[in-house]
């Protein structure tokens, strides 16, 4: 790429793709398109093949998705299988029949197995049954993968899927409603605290394992697969590190000041056991993570003091 190439960046608003525009635009890159969903609603196939033959995106990101934590994948399954494929084909399709030459897929480490050996290697994709609180949302993911592939595979395009671990950081979604576990942990931890150290309950056991991925870290690993030509069709992103639910709620706690008790509710479900990334494919080309989690928390904490009165709420 060079600083003219024509960008389009699916997403823009969310916590991935601010994050990628801001990381894009700080390198320099002048030729950004983007787009509100009320300006362009990428679920309509029309409208997307429209807007891609006046545009004529050079390079596409797909930061767009619907997404929530295991109470919005278990109350809308729907939702988040159908309106996935819709955003993801139809970005994919009007891509390949404009003749974009690169295009970044984004997906999540809910692809894998449930119970697949760890960490997870790309090549456990599709080799065992799905988490089923979230396999609506996974089986969407897999088949914008597997477009990819057969892209690269048909027409020889550099369509490359990325898989992040557990994303969280600035702009995060912070409704406790559809909210992802870190933003939600934030929020009641500060409301707990504001309220005079209340109590704080989480759900589940506290002892499934998760591994964190700072949003702006992710940013670095898009530009850097748009700024070379990666080998293979699929790539983990992540830190290679993972911690206990219960010791993230133990960092989060001391991060946000709160001195209450923790109560665990082991009547709501854990979700997978550990999802550990194999991150080896990526650190061989030479990306790696640079914010580690204490200070990746510290600064969504101080992002979200900023903005308590604005922060996003995603309803369904």
């Amino acid at each position: 790429m060079n600083k003219e190439t024509k960008i389009f960046i699916a997403g823009h608003r969310g916590m991935v793709g601010g994050a990628i525009k801001r990381n894009l635009e700080q390198k320099g890159y002048s030729n950004l398109i983007v787009r509100t969903s009320s300006e362009l609603d990428l679920r309509n196939q029309a409208d997307v093949a429209a807007f891609f033959e006046k545009e004529k995106p050079q390079v596409v990101v797909d930061a767009a998705a619907r997404v929530g934590g295991i109470l919005a994948n278990n109350n809308f399954p729907y939702q988040f299988l159908m309106e996935n494929m819709q955003i993801q084909n139809n970005l994919i399709d009007a891509s390949l029949k404009t003749d974009v030459q690169k295009f970044i897929f984004l997906g999540s480490s809910c692809i894998y197995p449930k119970f697949a050996p760890q960490p997870l290697k790309e090549d456990y994709l599709l080799t065992d049954s799905l988490e089923p609180t979230n396999e609506w949302y996974a089986v969407a993911k897999i088949t914008g993968v597997k477009a990819c592939e057969a892209i690269r595979k048909q027409f020889g395009k550099d369509y490359v899927s990325l898989m992040p671990t557990n994303l969280y950081g600035t702009y995060d979604n912070f409704d406790l409603q559809t909210s992802h576990v870190l933003p939600a942990m934030i929020r009641k931890f500060h409301e707990a605290k504001e309220s005079g150290h209340l109590p704080v309950t989480l759900w589940g056991s506290g002892t499934p394992m998760r591994e964190f991925l700072f949003v702006d870290d992710l940013a670095e690993a898009v530009v850097f697969a748009l700024d070379n030509a990666l080998p293979d069709y699929l790539y983990n992103v992540g830190t290679g590190v993972d911690l206990t639910i219960k010791e993230l709620a133990e960092v989060i706690q001391k991060a946000v000041g709160h001195e209450g008790e923790i109560i665990w509710d082991s009547s709501k479900p854990d979700g997978t056991p550990r999802k550990l990334m194999d991150i080896s494919k990526m650190h061989a080309l030479g990306w790696k993570h640079k914010v580690e989690l204490d200070e990746g928390i510290e600064k969504t904490y101080a992002w979200f003091l900023q903005n308590t009165q604005n922060y996003k709420e995603v309803k369904l």
